[in-house]
Formats: structure tokens, C-alpha cells, sequence
């Protein structure tokens, strides 16, 4: 698992899926999420300026991130 340390209020899905390393670009985090292969709190998310904020856990294939 890893834990990701939220500097302000909310950072959106795409730009947590490249800044936590799990996708090499931006293009290739929008593709994931438009194939809903990203889920928020459990929920499959299609939205890939979706406001991930503290408390939310993100998941991506066998990568979990629990953010803080």
C-alpha cells in the first residue's frame, strides 16, 4: 500500500495516479480511469478530475493508495 501525503485541499485522479509513479504520463492515467480500471473508496470512478481528498483510498489493479 502506499500512503500519500496530501499538500492542500484535493489533488485530482489523474495527477495522483502520475504523481504516486503508477502510470508513466498523464495520457496513459486518463486512459485507465476512462476504462474504469481506477476505484475511489471502492466505487469503480470514471472521472478523471475527480477530487481525491484526505481519507480516500484509490485503487489501481493490485496498487492500493490510502491517502493522508
Amino acid at each position: 500500500m502506499i500512503q500519500f501525503k496530501l499538500e492542500g485541499e484535493f489533488i485530482p485522479l489523474i495527477q495522483l495516479l502520475k504523481a504516486s509513479g503508477l502510470v508513466g504520463s498523464g495520457g496513459d492515467a486518463q486512459t485507465v480511469v476512462e476504462e474504469g480500471l481506477v476505484k475511489t473508496n471502492g466505487e469503480v470512478e470514471f472521472r478523471k478530475r475527480y477530487k481525491v481528498r484526505v481519507g480516500d483510498m484509490i485503487t489501481f489493479g493490485e496498487n492500493k493508495i490510502e491517502i493522508i
